[in-house]
């Protein structure tokens, strides 16, 4: 039996240093927005804040809970169906920025598909221990673990790309496919998901004017400079004044309207503009270090759930962090994903927490290294 330990203090500490960053650079980079439309600098700040103190709050709770709880039936299940109640839900309220990703009450307001991430993670994680006992039939069994396993998947990850947000859709179909390719799934269904997603993008970027004209942004960023190449063009901008030590903090010329959602999915723009090569070098060492100490709980896990949650947490959390820088460095089309733990968001922090709380645990019931 494994043996109880404290949770892993590293994996604690790059959270909060990531949170602590990210709050800083939130006010640096909404203060003066924030005083245009609220007429206050530290709206922005303060919601954050609360934010903050709900994902810490239920992080630890969930450190201090067996993550063995999450591994019934019941509550796989549960987190899937109301996924999908709350993804269909959010398609009869009114449109937030052209778009059906929020179900709002009162001043509060949350994105059903972020909390999808973490159903679709124990509901895979459950689904998967199962497939692995010897009296099953195994991962690579089309109908009785392929269709069950990604069929839900698929469904939610459907209910999200109807919303529109193909991003996130894209990361809920890979976080699964990351944990099927770890309980032993064939390359052959590998290769064909790939061989299969490549006309299926295709057809969804053609098939929406602005998603078109996002790529040919970035293949092309200097035709359209003040178009749809003008939230890149600035963020190269940000990257390039930096240099090596920042123009210092608070002192960012981008963020005073030319760089557009500079404390949500830009800000790492804004990291490097003010603090630098060293700023920015600091952010992406606390992500690194993060997901190392993540892949140690995955390695250390007691137990086939736990591996398999912790690795779609992981995969969760690294995964959406490499998008986001990617974007901000102009190496993939532009797509608004924020930086986990440091862009501005109450609906992605909290469950990047609650995530993060599940690893806690995970790491307490594991053997020692």
């Amino acid at each position: 039996m494994p043996k109880i330990v404290e949770p892993d203090r590293w994996l604690f500490r790059a959270t909060l240093a990531l949170c602590v960053i990210g709050t800083v650079m939130i006010f640096s980079a909404s203060a003066m927005t924030s005083r245009i439309l609220y007429g206050s600098p530290y709206t922005f700040l303060f919601r954050q804040l609360v934010w903050l103190a709900l994902g810490f709050t239920a992080m630890l709770v969930l450190a201090r809970i067996d993550y063995r709880i999450l591994r019934r039936p019941v509550v796989a299940y549960a987190g899937i169906a109301a996924s999908l109640i709350l993804l269909v839900a959010v398609f009869a309220l009114d449109k937030s920025h052209y778009t059906h990703r929020w179900i709002r009450v009162g001043p509060v307001g949350f994105q059903p598909a972020e909390f999808a991430k973490l159903a679709v993670i124990i509901y895979l994680a459950w689904f998967l221990e199962l497939r692995s006992n010897p009296q099953s039939s195994g991962v690579n069994d089309p109908l009785r673990s392929l269709l069950p396993g990604f069929g839900p998947v698929m469904l939610i990850a459907g209910l999200v790309l109807l919303e529109p947000d193909m991003g996130t859709s894209a990361e809920l179909f890979l976080i699964a496919l990351v944990m099927f390719f770890a309980a032993g799934l064939s390359w052959r269904y590998v290769v064909g998901a790939i061989v299969a997603g490549i006309p299926t993008l295709y057809l969804m970027i053609i098939s929406a004017h602005y998603r078109y004209e996002r790529l040919m942004a970035f293949l092309h960023p200097s035709r359209s400079p003040e178009g749809h190449s003008f939230q890149l063009m600035q963020s190269l901008i940000s990257v390039g004044t930096g240099g090596i030590f920042g123009v210092g903090l608070m002192e960012g010329k981008q963020q005073l309207f030319f760089l557009p959602e500079a404390h949500t999915d830009f800000i790492f723009a804004v990291i490097i503009e003010e603090l630098g090569l060293i700023g920015g070098l600091v952010v992406l060492l606390l992500i690194g270090f993060y997901t190392w100490r993540a892949l140690r709980v995955v390695w250390n896990a007691p137990d086939g759930f736990g591996r398999m949650a912790a690795l779609g947490i992981t995969a969760m959390v690294a995964g959406q962090a490499l998008i986001n820088l990617s974007v901000v460095l102009g190496l993939v089309p532009t797509k608004g994903i924020p930086l986990p733990f440091v862009s501005y968001g109450g609906s992605s922090l909290v469950v990047m927490l609650l995530g993060t709380g599940v690893l806690l645990n995970i790491s307490q019931q594991a053997s020692p290294q």
